[in-house]
């Protein structure tokens, strides 16, 4: 398995406190915390989006195959696939942290209701 895949990224997502997985703009597979997005995957292309750090945004640039996501740039989001120059332990390590920086955003209420007080 690939986290590329749908099943995978499910999975993934499914791992994380407080997540769900929701289908949106067609076919997208959208891992929300707290109805807040921090990472997509197309199943078409199997690129995936996710929310980074202001300084993992920069230098995540800088890899071959990592590129600012459409639409989610601003937001410090980046894209990447299948042959891009992160592992696959790096992107899901990557998702991970795209987990925390959003749920560390929810309200305290909102992180208390999804057991999430730790971040």
């Amino acid at each position: 398995m690939s986290v590329y895949e749908l099943d995978d990224f499910t999975a993934l997502i499914g791992s994380f406190r407080g997540a769900e997985i929701v289908r949106q703009w067609g076919d997208a597979c959208v891992g929300k915390v707290g109805g807040k997005i921090f990472a997509i995957l197309s199943p078409e292309t199997g690129a995936i989006s996710f929310k980074c750090s202001d300084m993992a945004f920069d230098l995540l640039q800088e890899l071959p195959g990592v590129i600012p996501a459409p639409y989610l740039a601003r937001a410090k989001w980046v894209r990447t696939g299948p042959g891009s120059g992160l592992s696959e332990i790096e992107v899901r390590a990557y998702i991970g942290e795209a987990h925390r920086l959003i749920a560390a955003k929810l309200t305290r209420a909102v992180r208390a209701e999804l057991g999430l007080e730790g971040i």
